[in-house]
């Protein structure tokens, strides 16, 4: 059976709907021991600043969000001042129900919406202490390329995450 999806910008009409996917994926990660992300972790108010000053992406399946991530155009606090030559991806989430390879779709939509910006490395970080999420990042081709050792946490607390990169096609020219 073949399930019609379609990438859109989030608007904050979709707040609820991010927060969703971001608690369900926050309890399926807790479910296996994965020490990433909280229920309630990331509020409303995030949502709507990340979307008013960026672009946050919603993966709609059959009618309803499927996935969703947000794309940076900078990340000076776990990369450091760099020149714009990448975008980075956070928050790439999944409702558990989705089809299998959302995640992957996911992140080919955001590596295709950096080089169609003109740059030519996407980049993402996750917990130093999550090795199950470095697995799924480097089987998806990306390569840490760093360690963070004291990123800041929205409380003040720090934690280490490691910095992955993929270098993008210079091909890709064209927006999905």
């Amino acid at each position: 059976m073949i399930t019609e999806s379609a990438f859109r910008l989030a608007t904050p009409a979709d707040v609820d709907a991010l927060l969703t996917l971001y608690d369900g994926a926050a309890h399926w990660m807790l479910r296996r021991g994965i020490d990433q992300w909280r229920p309630g972790g990331k509020d409303a108010r995030h949502f709507r600043r990340r979307i008013a000053e960026g672009e946050v992406w919603l993966l709609r399946t059959a009618g309803r969000p499927t996935g969703a991530y947000e794309l940076w155009w900078e990340d000076e606090e776990a990369w450091g001042a760099q020149p714009p030559s990448a975008g980075y991806v956070h928050r790439l989430m999944t409702d558990r129900s989705a089809p299998p390879g959302t995640g992957r779709k996911l992140l080919a939509h955001a590596e295709a919406q950096i080089a169609a910006a003109g740059r030519d490395s996407a980049r993402l970080d996750c917990l130093s202490s999550n090795p199950q999420l470095r697995t799924y990042y480097e089987s998806a081709g990306y390569a840490v390329v760093g360690e963070q050792p004291a990123k800041t946490a929205a409380d003040g607390s720090r934690y280490g995450v490691l910095l992955l990169e993929k270098r993008l096609p210079s091909a890709w020219t064209t927006r999905p």
